[in-house]
């Protein structure tokens, strides 16, 4: 039996994966997740086999890639908090940087037959009008962004360097079931839950591309088995909303009044607004939402209300 390695399986976007993986696909899944703040054990589905390993400790990668040989990687763990990030970078540069080498060479040692780098659309940086494609300059304008460019980089130098079969998604804004308490949406719904205010930065008037979590795992999936070695594929909800909309739709859906919001100071850097253009994946493997927003952002709702 062909095994997949899932990092970060424990958190968000990697919960929801291995919960697609378990339930489609008769492969050994092995989880490696250290186990931060940002995750949770009991994300992790039944059927997997789970190592509490951080990815930066390159000893321990490797024991569980000699150990199970996996044929395929979904790279997903990295610390994804901007705020943190701002206030000391170190613990990003050691995961998503130093992490993702150390997966690099393993794999690459190993034989694996495809790496599917999880990245986002904040390598790009901001754009007033238009939308990122794959071709855009990337323009990181913190030092998470950063983190992850790194990232993107050492990805593609493996490959054009070894003939590494790397591929590269970078994702817009997700939101859905297991995400963070610490990330805008989640925080809005257990605020107004708790019936405390609703923290905005600036005027919120910042732009986000929100993408569902479902239709992100399928998309990784798409681009798994389809996808073009060496490619990188842009994936996003084709739904742009200002952040003060967002948190206004929060609102309204759960009953509560606007005077909840709670505008408070910038933060560093903010980028102002993200676009992702999907049309490389639409035309080459027939991917796009198959959420609407509306009925995704109740579903996520219901979700948090049922804790």
């Amino acid at each position: 039996m062909s095994s997949i390695v899932v990092t970060g399986g424990a958190g968000f976007i990697g919960s929801n994966l291995l919960h697609t993986l378990v339930k489609s696909y008769d492969h050994e899944i092995i989880c490696l997740d250290s186990l931060t703040y940002a995750s949770n054990y009991n994300n992790i589905p039944k059927g997997v086999t789970f190592y509490p390993y951080d990815i930066s400790d390159s000893n321990l990668v490797n024991e569980v890639f000699e150990q199970h040989k996996p044929w395929y990687v979904f790279h997903l763990a990295a610390e994804s908090h901007v705020d943190n990030a701002i206030d000391d970078c170190s613990p990003f540069i050691k995961s998503n940087v130093v992490g993702t080498v150390n997966l690099l060479n393993a794999s690459l040692e190993c034989g694996v037959e495809k790496f599917m780098h999880i990245s986002t659309d904040e390598v790009y940086g901001s754009i007033k009008e238009g939308s990122f494609t794959e071709d855009t300059i990337y323009d990181p304008r913190n030092p998470y962004s950063a983190s992850k460019a790194s990232s993107d980089h050492f990805v593609m130098a493996f490959h054009n360097t070894y003939g590494f079969p790397g591929v590269i998604t970078n994702c817009s804004n997700n939101y859905g079931p297991r995400q963070n308490k610490e990330k805008m949406i989640p925080k809005t719904i257990l605020n107004l839950m708790r019936d405390e205010k609703v923290p905005v930065y600036g005027k919120g008037e910042q732009i986000r591309d929100w993408l569902y979590v479902q239709d992100h795992c399928e998309a990784l999936i798409k681009v798994w088995k389809e996808g073009k070695v060496g490619e990188k594929y842009n994936l996003g909800g084709e739904c742009e909303v200002r952040n003060i909309d967002l948190v206004k739709k929060i609102i309204n859906i759960m009953q509560k009044d606007e005077s909840m919001i709670e505008f408070v100071n910038d933060r560093p850097g903010h980028d102002f607004r993200y676009s992702t253009d999907i049309t490389k994946i639409r035309n080459t493997l027939g991917w796009s939402p198959r959420f609407t927003f509306d009925q995704a952002i109740i579903e996520t709702i219901e979700w948090y209300k049922s804790l």
